[in-house]
């Protein structure tokens, strides 16, 4: 197992990895690279790669604890029990094309989110915060799907990711009909 922060530093990640003790590497991943190569559009997620490294289930909603279950519905039980038979060989893989069928595929503008999410970031580590935050904003509008995208640049315009725009934003988001979190089937 492995863990990956998708956040701006580590000083803003170090509170949290320490207060969990984890036994394994946890890594901090402030560049989104992880998020970009695997799609991610929301945290925490959880993708299942094999001693083979081949991805057996992809990018998927998954909580340890049922910490936000009042928030999000979801049963942490019934993925950390697939994950555990998973690992001991007690549930069969997914196969190559049902994995590949379940990868999300980013379209063009989603791409395009992700390059001026790319761009804001390297303004802002150049001391260019408001034109860092005009690019922050246009991912977002190219996609409104990825919250990696649209809560990851909140803490680079000086906003708290869990304080009022963020609400703001998932309630306007969910009202409109769209889930926050979009697990797979288990």
């Amino acid at each position: 197992m492995i863990t990956v922060a998708l956040d701006r530093s580590a000083d803003d990640v170090r509170p949290w990895i320490e207060a969990a003790s984890p036994t394994h590497p946890s890594l901090i991943d402030d560049a989104h690279v992880v998020a970009e190569l695997y799609d991610i559009v929301n945290v925490p997620t959880a993708i299942w790669i094999d001693e083979k490294q081949r991805i057996v289930r992809p990018n998927d909603v998954a909580f340890g604890t049922d910490t936000f279950r009042h928030i999000t519905g979801i049963d942490s039980a019934k993925h950390v029990g697939a994950l555990r038979a998973w690992v001991r060989g007690e549930a069969p893989l997914l196969d190559d094309a049902s994995v590949r069928a379940l990868l999300p595929r980013p379209g063009e503008m989603h791409q395009q989110a992700r390059a001026e999410w790319a761009l804001g970031r390297w303004l802002y580590e150049r001391g260019r915060a408001d034109a860092a935050a005009r690019h922050f904003i246009r991912a977002g509008e190219l996609a409104p799907h990825d919250f990696t995208i649209r809560r990851g640049s909140m803490p680079m315009r000086n906003l708290d990711p869990m304080g009022p725009e963020f609400r703001s934003m998932i309630g306007a988001w969910t009202s409109a009909g769209n889930p926050y979190y979009r697990p797979l089937p288990l």
